[in-house]
C-alpha cells in the first residue's frame, strides 16, 4: 500500500502527525501542571475546598488524561488500519461482490461503524468500571451498561438506517448539487430530533419525574417569570443510577422545552444555589447560545458537504487514502473516507470552538448574576467542581485549547467581582 502514496497521502500523514504531536504535548503539559500543584489548594479556594477533594480532582484529571493517550493510540491505529492498512478496501471487496446500490452502501458504512464500536467498547468499559469506579463516580451496573448499548443499537437501526438510505439516495439521484439536498435533509432531521428527543428518546434511558419540592418549585417559577421563560415543565432525572456527577439543563424547543435537574445535583445544592445554576442555564437561552451553535454547526456542515462533493470527483482522494473502490461512483466510500479524515484536518480549529464556548459561559454567568445571586452561583460552582472532581489547576494552554468552560479561578473571580 505504501507504493501507492500520492501527494494527498503525504499531506494527510503530515496533518495526522501534527495532530498526534499536539495532543500528546498538550496532555503532557496538563499532567505536569496538575501534579506540580497537587499538594496545595489554590489560595482563592483554600476556605472552600479541602486538600482531599483537591488531590482527588488532580488524580482524577491526571488518570483520565493518561488514559486518553491509549485512546489516541487506538484511534490512530484504527484510522490507519482502515485506510493505508487496507481495511476499507477489504470491506469494499467483500460487499461489492455480494451487494450493489444502496444496499452495498449501507452494508459498507454499518460494517465500519460496527468494527469501530467493537474496538471502542473495551475502552468505554474501562472508563466506566475502572476509572469512574476508582474515584467513586460509577453507579452503573454491567447489566445497565449493556442495556443502554442495546437501546442505542436499536435506535441506530430504527432511525439511522433510514437516514443513511436517504442520504445515499440523494447523493446518487440529485446530480452535481446533491450536497445541498443532503444538507437540507440533514438540517431538517436534526431539528426534528431536537423536538422529539425530550419526550420520546430521553425517557428510553432515564426516568423523568415532575419536581415535587414545592418551595423549590415556587422559587424556580418566580425566576422563570422574571426571565420571561416559558417551560413545559420542571423535571428531575435519575442520573444517580449511572453516575454521581451532577448537572442541570434545558432541552427542546417550543412547546417541548423542559428544564431537567439531575437528582444528584438537587441532593447536593441548596435551593438558592439551584436557582443560581438554573439562572445560568437560562442565560444560555436568553443569549440564544444554542441557536447560535446550531447555526454554526449547520454552516460548517454545508461547507464540509460541499467539499466532499468536490473531493469525491477526484481519483487522488480515494487513492491517497489507500482505496480503489470505483472512484466518484462510490458515494458510500467517499462518505466514510471524508468523515474519517475530517477530524485530522479540523483539529487545529478546536481552540476556536473552545473560545466561543467559554465566551458563552461568561455571558451566561453575567446573566445569572443579574437575575439571581452571584454569590450563590459561586458557592454552587465550587460544590460542582468538588463533586465532579474537576481540577482547579489546569494547564493554561491545555485549557485554552480544549476547555469549553473557563478555568474555575477565572470564572469565579469574575463572579466575585460582580457582587
Amino acid at each position: 500500500m505504501l507504493n501507492s502514496l500520492n501527494s494527498f497521502s503525504v499531506v494527510f500523514l503530515a496533518a495526522l502527525a501534527l495532530m498526534i504531536a499536539l495532543r500528546l504535548w498538550l496532555g503532557l503539559r496538563q499532567i505536569t501542571h496538575i501534579l506540580r500543584h497537587r499538594d496545595a489548594v489554590p489560595p482563592q479556594f483554600a476556605d472552600r475546598v479541602s486538600i482531599y477533594a483537591h488531590q482527588k480532582a488532580a488524580d482524577y484529571s491526571v488518570t483520565r488524561t493518561r488514559f486518553g493517550r491509549l485512546g489516541l493510540a487506538v484511534e490512530v491505529a484504527v484510522l490507519l488500519a482502515f485506510t493505508f492498512g487496507g481495511g476499507l478496501q477489504l470491506l469494499h471487496d467483500f460487499w461489492s461482490a455480494r451487494l450493489d446500490g444502496l444496499s452495498y452502501g449501507v452494508a459498507l458504512i454499518v460494517s465500519v461503524m460496527t468494527i469501530s464500536g467493537l474496538i471502542d467498547l473495551p475502552l468505554s468499559l474501562y472508563t466506566q468500571f475502572v476509572i469512574e469506579e476508582r474515584f467513586g463516580f460509577n453507579r452503573m451496573t454491567l447489566r445497565l451498561f449493556f442495556s443502554d448499548l442495546a437501546k442505542q443499537l436499536a435506535l441506530g437501526l430504527i432511525i439511522g438506517i433510514p437516514v443513511l438510505l436517504a442520504v445515499l439516495w440523494l447523493m446518487t439521484q440529485m446530480g452535481a448539487n446533491w450536497w445541498l439536498y443532503v444538507w437540507l435533509f440533514w438540517c431538517g432531521f436534526n431539528l426534528l430530533i431536537l423536538f422529539i428527543y425530550p419526550a420520546w428518546i430521553a425517557p428510553l434511558f432515564n426516568k423523568f419525574t415532575p419536581l415535587e419540592d414545592d418551595a423549590l418549585k415556587q422559587r424556580i417559577e418566580a425566576l422563570l417569570n422574571r426571565c420571561g421563560f416559558a417551560s413545559s415543565g420542571l423535571f428531575v432525572m435519575d442520573g444517580s443510577k449511572r453516575s454521581a456527577h451532577g448537572n442541570a439543563y434545558f432541552t427542546g424547543f417550543g412547546k417541548t422545552k423542559r428544564i431537567v435537574f439531575f437528582d444528584t445535583l438537587l441532593g447536593r445544592l441548596q435551593p438558592e444555589e439551584v436557582e443560581a445554576v438554573l439562572a445560568h442555564e437560562l442565560g444560555h437561552f436568553r443569549h440564544r447560545h444554542i441557536v447560535k451553535r446550531i447555526v454554526l454547526i449547520f454552516a460548517m456542515t454545508l461547507l464540509l458537504l460541499f467539499a466532499l462533493g468536490q473531493l469525491m470527483l477526484t481519483d487522488w482522494f480515494f487513492a491517497g487514502l489507500g482505496v480503489n473502490a470505483g472512484g466518484a461512483h462510490n458515494t458510500a466510500m467517499a462518505l466514510i473516507l471524508f468523515f474519517l479524515t475530517v477530524p485530522v484536518f479540523t483539529f487545529l480549529a478546536t481552540p476556536l470552538a473552545s473560545l466561543l464556548s467559554r465566551r458563552h459561559e461568561y455571558e451566561a454567568d453575567r446573566y445569572a448574576a443579574d437575575h439571581a445571586s452571584a454569590a450563590d452561583l459561586v458557592q454552587a460552582l465550587v460544590k460542582l467542581y468538588e463533586d465532579n472532581a474537576a481540577t482547579l489547576t489546569p494547564d493554561p494552554l491545555h485549557s485554552l485549547f480544549y476547555d469549553s468552560h473557563p478555568p474555575a479561578a477565572l470564572r469565579i473571580a469574575r463572579l466575585t467581582a460582580s457582587t
